[in-house]
């Protein structure tokens, strides 16, 4: 059985996929009455759902013609894909940030299931022994030369 916010999130998906543009413009208060839920559940979706990682780009007015646009980021390039995940792993990268940035790069078909688990066991911190920051740090130097391999893979 699906929960809520399963449900708000596949239905954004379904308006970004069925727009010409990939962007889907919602306001707040319309998606959570449509729902029948809080609007903090909404921000709850968006916050963790549609995350730069996870391929969207998330802008927000607030006030009474507030809204927020959701977009879907578009490379047609693996290769422009990748190099856009390098850019946002900086210098220290989180297991959850990390798994949405794997969860992102299987769903765009750049690795393979067993590919994307053998990542996701890397990146744990039950996997990695050490402690914070410099977990943090390792993973996300791990991270990125996974993705360089990938990216100069030939």
């Amino acid at each position: 059985m699906r929960n809520m916010s399963d449900i708000i999130e596949a239905y954004l998906k379904q308006k970004i996929e069925e727009s010409h543009n990939e962007r889907v413009e919602i306001k707040r208060a319309q998606i959570a009455e449509k729902f029948d839920c809080v609007p903090s559940q909404l921000n709850y979706v968006i916050k963790t759902r549609f995350t730069n990682e996870l391929g969207y780009i998330v802008e927000s007015k607030r006030g009474g013609g507030g809204y927020i646009r959701i977009t879907k980021i578009e490379t047609h390039a693996k290769a422009d894909y990748l190099e856009h995940i390098l850019g946002l792993i900086g210098d220290r990268l989180s297991q959850i940030n990390a798994q949405h940035l794997i969860q992102s790069m299987y769903d765009r078909e750049v690795i393979t299931y067993n590919e994307a688990r053998i990542m996701d066991r890397i990146i744990l911190r039950e996997t990695l022994l050490i402690d914070l920051p410099e977990r943090d740090i390792l993973r996300a130097h791990i991270m990125r030369n996974i993705i360089e391999a990938i990216l100069y893979e030939e």
